[in-house]
């Protein structure tokens, strides 16, 4: 794969505009709720610039709730509704005067199943390009080449701009949908089990392409895979069901938490006991 020369990220660190990104992604007493259920309750925890963070933890613990808040995909869940403060390279994610579409284009979200339009893989492109004003069809073309070179895809797919994305595989439309994310030059990358769907080999390819992007993006990435965790992530975010709310109950460096985890249910957990 080429994620490490991507053109794309490269100029974009060349051209200093990833200098906000010192600030990372700050999630401070956030709460979460969908009518009278808790989804998230009192979460503070701060996303180091540049680095991978695993978000882990048993199911309906709010892995997914947390991704959701950070870009304001909570907006579209009904009666969702959110308290405490989620920064973005210093942005207040959730003040009145932030707009939520603008705040999406910084920060990518990529999901369990892959979501590629239905329309041409080049049109998949243009469609997010455009809705950002590029619309040059050089400036498209350019960046859809980048991407899918920085995902390892051009070679296959070369050929074929004009079919649907959706004849593609599972594993080379997940990684469609990274390159697409990609195209938009974000901030950050919030996965939501990005492999869970794909073969051990597509899988082991979407694995490869986050940690070749490490030191260029924010990524957080939620996964019920303990062994993809540590293979990938710098540090490790716990989530655990107390009280009826989802709460974060370790934070910190990857082999520390597998090694030397501080809280009894972590360490329960890394050891197949719960969950």
């Amino acid at each position: 794969m080429t994620t490490l020369a991507s053109p794309v990220l490269s100029a974009k660190a060349a051209a200093g505009s990833t200098a906000g990104a010192a600030r990372g992604i700050a999630v401070e007493n956030l709460h979460v709720r969908y009518g009278e259920r808790a989804a998230l309750a009192g979460v503070s925890a701060r996303f180091e610039p540049g680095a991978i963070t695993a978000v882990v933890g048993p199911s309906g613990c709010g892995k997914s709730s947390l991704l959701a808040a950070i870009n304001r995909l909570t907006d579209l869940a009904p009666r969702c509704r959110v308290s405490g403060r989620v920064r973005v390279d210093g942005l207040d994610a959730h003040a009145p005067d932030t707009d939520p579409v603008l705040l999406r284009r910084r920060v990518g979200m990529i999901f369990q199943k892959p979501n590629p339009f239905p329309f041409s893989i080049r049109r998949n492109f243009a469609v997010s390009l455009r809705a950002r004003g590029i619309r040059r069809r050089d400036e498209v073309d350019g960046r859809l080449e980048t991407a899918l070179r920085a995902v390892g895809l051009w070679d296959e797919v070369a050929d074929r701009l004009r079919r649907p994305a959706t004849e593609l595989s599972g594993g080379q439309q997940q990684r469609l949908c990274l390159a697409r994310a990609l195209a938009l030059e974000p901030d950050a990358l919030l996965l939501d089990e990005p492999c869970s769907a794909l073969d051990p080999i597509s899988g082991g390819a979407v694995e490869r392409l986050v940690r070749g992007l490490r030191g260029r993006l924010t990524m957080v990435v939620v996964t019920h895979n303990l062994a993809q965790a540590r293979r990938i992530a710098d540090a490790i975010a716990v989530l655990w069901l107390r009280d009826g709310a989802g709460r974060l109950i370790e934070h910190g460096p990857t082999e520390r938490v597998f090694e030397a985890p501080e809280h009894p249910l972590t360490a329960a957990y890394v050891r197949g006991e719960e969950g």
